[in-house]
């Protein structure tokens, strides 16, 4: 194993609170009220189009729409509304100590990934930032490790792991051929991840460089 990648939202970063107002803000739009942010978590992780689709029925335009509003508030004010889950940096630091190449693979678009590394102080231990598109070319987890793939094509699958916390990271590592390691403190369901295929689970990412040993 050569190279690490992270998923972001509830992997590294906390963002229920940025995410789930915001949600919030573009369902307020259609005349929806939700007043409950924990019934939103549903939409962290997946692509924003396919969620509004998905949970509230929304045609795809409605859900374009949906998602545009999302973003006026997200890039101004939710974007910010994060924080950085304990033992990130500890661990990032260890495994670029041991030789690793540390990459990031978000569904979220790429611009925010950069924005919120860049907030956590952590940017500069990333050797590469994935993530999708704002027009929606490249969208779901299996897009983005393909873009992946296309930019470190120095480096076999075999040399590659996802590091995520939901069942959208696992299918999509399942889908181009790379393990996922689970973490259990995200926003996914450790029982469906492991029956999905995750090779291991970690309570902490503390844990995350002696596991990557036994690989």
């Amino acid at each position: 194993m050569k190279a690490v990648l992270f998923d972001l939202d509830g992997t590294l970063s906390n963002s229920k609170e940025g995410i789930t107002k915001c949600v919030q803000y573009a369902l307020k739009h259609f005349g929806i009220e939700e007043p409950d942010r924990d019934k939103l978590e549903i939409f962290i992780g997946p692509p924003l189009v396919d969620s509004f689709m998905n949970f509230y029925g929304m045609s795809l335009e409605d859900a374009k729409i949906a998602t545009a509003k999302y973003r006026e508030r997200y890039t101004p004010i939710g974007i910010h509304e994060a924080s950085m889950y304990p033992g990130t940096r500890e661990c990032i630091e260890e495994l670029k100590k041991q030789g690793y190449i540390i990459g990031m693979a978000s569904s979220k678009p790429e611009e925010y990934c950069r924005i919120i590394l860049e907030d956590f102080g952590i940017l500069d231990l990333f050797d590469d930032v994935v993530g999708a598109t704002m027009d929606g070319r490249i969208d779901s987890k299996e897009e983005v490790l393909m873009e992946v793939f296309r930019r470190w094509s120095h480096y076999g699958k075999d040399e590659m792991c996802l590091i995520g916390d939901s069942i959208y990271d696992v299918e999509g590592a399942n889908l181009v051929g790379i393990p996922c390691i689970a973490v259990s403190y995200g926003f996914g369901d450790v029982k469906e991840m492991t029956e999905a295929g995750a090779v291991a689970v970690i309570d902490n990412l503390v844990e995350l460089p002696d596991v990557l040993k036994k690989m």
